[in-house]
């Protein structure tokens, strides 16, 4: 039998109660900043990673709510994207294929909630000029663009202006991407650049990755891309200070998907799915807590709809946490299309089981998919060391020739999912109830239209074009190191544009 836990955090909801009541809330409408790190699980030291020092995120936990168990809705940044900007489930409004839809606008009775902020008198923001790239990725899979004016018919802007935090006196909403995370050229930068440059002796890996040299500096180099957005953080609350902004602002820290390394992003598993949710407000959160309810990352949209008083629309999938009676007793997680990799997988989590339903299980977790062969050191590391017979079975697991059917896994005494328990007769009636949520969670989701407009992967043409004309580097790729996706693709349209032909994305 299952139990599974309920509650919320009362004391926001309370406050909440209060100013509605008191008429206050109108005067006191809080700024809401929505911090989004690229590709993190929950590595922050808060969250017990060890090695890594995150003081700012560290302090932000310390004085708000600590949520450990929140989960996005897809391991893949554009599915995922899409469903907190609407607060639906991607699967509710077909956004479950990476990089697809972009020509498709959302059905009518679907808005982004920053078209609801504006409504209520929010100035809504997207970037900021102190972070790495200005911070401005939207990345949704709906007709959409940054700026702009939105009606979902002519016009589809999700935001009113870039990067500047006003200080008129009216609310507003910022939404700041915190990039560094993201695999990129720069890793090796920021690590260089690092006074203290964690060091890989020092990190502990999970036990499905192999203790290899190379593996070790991949896992230190996150680390330091951990601490170098720590400091932006801190960058963006001084900034806050310094214009008498902070105490009236929520500051709502997350990851869009997991960590770009083995089960992580792309993956249904822990790796991929949880992420660190922090949420600090100075004025507002009067007592510090830690929250281990199940929270999804569509509930963190619908939250902020309920920070700037506004009522969240009847088809929103997202329960605010500061609804009482809202709290969940599981997360439903999705895995569709990835870029030219096609898959389709289900899964459900609780406080205490994990069940992922792999509907393809004859493509591998290891599909030799482009991104993974620019992005994973730690893949290429596992495939030699198979070939040289240095890996159990626990290490070479990502490496299996098919996915199971069936997993289920008990999170509580087995936190790094290495003993599948779909089998295991003891756990049948655990399997049959997670089955029968996977299944009643497919049939509720449905989307009221059935379109794939997909986006053509050139990342596969990059990957032939350095495999072929540039042998030398390539070779060190298989070896494990990250030869630079951003600095091949350039290189690959500028031999497309010297040959004379077309960019196939603008074909």
């Amino acid at each position: 039998m299952i139990t599974f836990k309920k509650g919320r955090t009362i004391w926001l909801w309370a406050i909440m109660i209060l100013f509605f009541s008191t008429g206050a809330f109108a005067q006191t409408k809080p700024n809401i900043i929505w911090l989004m790190a690229e590709d993190i699980s929950n590595d922050l030291a808060c969250y017990g990673m060890k090695a890594v020092k995150t003081p700012n995120l560290d302090a932000l936990a310390a004085t708000g709510i600590k949520y450990t168990n929140c989960f996005v809705t897809n391991p893949i940044c554009s599915p995922s994207r899409s469903a907190m900007m609407t607060g639906m489930h991607q699967l509710q409004i077909n956004a479950q294929h990476h990089r697809s839809n972009r020509d498709v606008p959302l059905p009518i009775n679907i808005k982004p909630f920053t078209y609801y902020l504006r409504q209520a008198g929010y100035t809504c923001i997207l970037g900021n000029e102190l972070v790495k790239g200005k911070g401005r990725k939207t990345d949704c899979n709906f007709k959409h663009q940054a700026i702009g004016p939105y009606d979902g018919v002519s016009k589809f802007g999700l935001f009113d202006q870039l990067d500047v935090l006003p200080t008129d006196g009216k609310p507003f909403f910022a939404q700041i991407q915190l990039v560094a995370t993201h695999r990129g050229d720069w890793w090796d930068e920021v690590r260089q650049q690092s006074k203290h440059p964690l060091d890989p002796a020092k990190v502990e890996l999970p036990p499905y990755l192999p203790n290899d040299s190379i593996v070790r500096l991949d896992w230190a180099k996150y680390l330091d891309q951990m601490e170098y957005i720590d400091n932006e953080v801190g960058l963006i609350i001084a900034d806050l200070k310094k214009k008498n902004l902070y105490d009236n602002t929520v500051i709502i820290f997350i990851g869009d998907n997991g960590r770009c390394n083995v089960f992580g992003k792309g993956y249904l598993h822990e790796p991929g799915l949880l992420v660190p949710f922090i949420m600090n407000w100075p004025k507002g959160i009067p007592t510090p807590s830690v929250n281990n309810d199940v929270v999804m990352t569509t509930d963190i949209t619908a939250t902020i709809l309920t920070l700037a008083g506004i009522k969240a629309p009847a088809n929103m999938d997202g329960r605010s946490v500061m609804t009482k009676g809202s709290g969940r007793t599981f997360a439903y997680g999705a895995r569709d299309t990835w870029d030219e990799i096609l898959d389709k997988s289900r899964s459900v989590y609780t406080t205490q089981y994990a069940y992922i339903n792999n509907q393809m299980p004859w493509v591998p977790w290891d599909a030799h998919q482009t991104y993974i062969e620019f992005y994973r050191p730690a893949v290429h590391r596992l495939r030699a060391l198979k070939y040289e017979g240095k890996l159990d079975s626990i290490t070479a697991s990502f490496l299996q020739p098919i996915k199971p059917v069936e997993e289920l896994y008990d999170r509580k005494n087995d936190p790094y999912q290495l003993h599948n328990l779909s089998a295991n007769p003891v756990y049948a009636s655990v399997l049959k109830k997670m089955r029968s949520i996977q299944l009643a969670e497919s049939k509720r989701l449905q989307a009221p239209i059935n379109i794939y407009h997909s986006t053509y992967a050139q990342s596969v043409d990059i990957y032939d074009f350095v495999k072929y004309r540039y042998p030398a580097q390539y070779a060190e790729m298989l070896a494990g190191k990250e030869i630079g996706f951003q600095k091949f693709s350039k290189l690959y349209e500028e031999w497309m544009i010297a040959n004379g032909y077309t960019d196939p994305d603008t074909d």
